[in-house]
């Protein structure tokens, strides 16, 4: 498996990974996620396995400390250094799932947020996924001021030194 940044070519695959992950309510649009290639393109990362995407991550450097439901609407653009790496989407193809490709994904996110000094990174989680986010050392912050998909988000955050 490699880990490389996204390229437009991905986009189908991602769009077809996110309808597999996520409720019509949750899901990016086609549009939205060009919109991210084009703006988030250093911090929207594949996971290919023979030449496939098997899995993404991606999101904006911002200077907001959590995810804020306008950001889904209106893409913001990423902070060259500092701030905070917030994640919009991590998605795994399901017949990848059980690999590790969704820790490795936050272990490449981590490393370029690291080297860009971000302070933290921060995401948001329904309830039955936090522990996969907690054994990846997120801390859980509580019920995010979201109304996205109409459900109960919550904050999750990993503090980077």
């Amino acid at each position: 498996m490699e880990i490389t940044n996204v390229t437009q070519t991905d986009l189908s695959e991602i769009l077809r990974i996110e309808r597999l992950g996520f409720t019509a309510e949750e899901a990016g649009t086609k549009e939205q996620y060009q919109d991210r290639i084009n703006k988030l393109s250093t911090t929207f990362l594949v996971a290919r396995i023979d030449d496939q995407v098997a899995g993404f991550v991606v999101g904006p450097a911002t200077k907001e400390n959590y995810v804020e439901d306008w950001m889904y609407e209106n893409t913001p653009d990423n902070l060259p250094e500092g701030g905070n790496q917030i994640i919009f989407t991590i998605a795994v193809d399901p017949k990848y799932r059980g690999h590790s490709i969704g820790s490795k994904l936050l272990d490449a996110i981590e490393q370029n947020a690291r080297k860009h000094q971000r302070e933290s990174i921060s995401l948001t989680s329904l309830d039955r996924n936090v522990p996969f986010y907690l054994k990846n050392g997120f801390e859980n912050k509580g019920v995010a001021d979201s109304e996205h998909a109409d459900e109960t988000w919550y904050n999750l955050v990993k503090k980077l030194d």
